[in-house]
């Protein structure tokens, strides 16, 4: 982590601007053994600063009960709490990967703050419940398990009024549907280059780059 501390805001958040919050989220531990059928891929720090930094300007974050749904070692999550949420919840069914997830938040704490409220679930996404303001999530593209992403998202929908993730831009025409479907509307979208990088064995190249999108949804009213 950074060792010169950043100032924090009125609203808590301790970055002040994309560049500053990239560069802490690409000092998060990512996964130490990704696994093929969990699709674990980290998010690279700078698609997930620029995605954050959207919504903060939205104002989705700064004092709002965030939860991260299918986590990994935290790297969206952790991003909100540097942009000013009052408190995270980060969900991870495996459990290497959910530690990993404790060290980066431990981190962070030490580092910039005591005041972070954080809580981790080892579940499936399946078994959570509650309410929360906004769900963050980069869910399995369904690559290894057909319509993985779709379980995700219906959970998401009963969980927060509003939901930002990540899906194959391939895909995007399900992602309207479904959100018609469930009554939501996709307010926002952000497309992006997304870089794979060589974390299992029958990867052949450093980086495999597809491309992504990252939607906003709504819940109508």
């Amino acid at each position: 982590m950074p060792e010169k501390k950043l100032n924090q805001t009125a609203n808590h958040a301790i970055v002040c601007s994309k560049g500053q919050l990239a560069v802490i989220l690409s000092q998060i531990k990512g996964f130490a053994e990704a696994k093929v059928s969990l699709e674990q891929y980290q998010t690279d720090s700078e698609t997930a600063a620029t995605v954050l930094w959207h919504a903060n300007m939205i104002c989705d974050l700064a004092n709002k009960k965030i939860i991260d749904l299918g986590s990994g070692t935290g790297i969206l999550g952790l991003g909100t709490m540097l942009l000013g949420c009052s408190e995270v919840t980060f969900v991870e069914k495996d459990e290497n990967a959910l530690k990993l997830c404790k060290i980066n938040a431990k981190n962070l704490k030490s580092e910039f703050s005591d005041d972070f409220l954080v809580s981790f679930q080892n579940k499936d996404v399946s078994e959570v419940l509650g309410s929360f303001d906004v769900v963050v999530m980069n869910p399995p593209f369904g690559t290894h398990e057909a319509h993985a992403d779709r379980v995700f998202l219906q959970k998401a929908c009963s969980l927060a009024p509003i939901i930002y993730s990540f899906h194959k831009a391939a895909t995007f025409a399900f992602v309207q549907a479904f959100a018609k479907d469930n009554g939501f509307a996709i307010t926002h979208n952000w497309q992006f280059d997304f870089p794979l990088k060589q974390t299992m064995k029958f990867h052949t190249k450093k980086i495999q780059r597809i491309t992504v999108v990252c939607v906003r949804l709504e819940r109508k009213q």
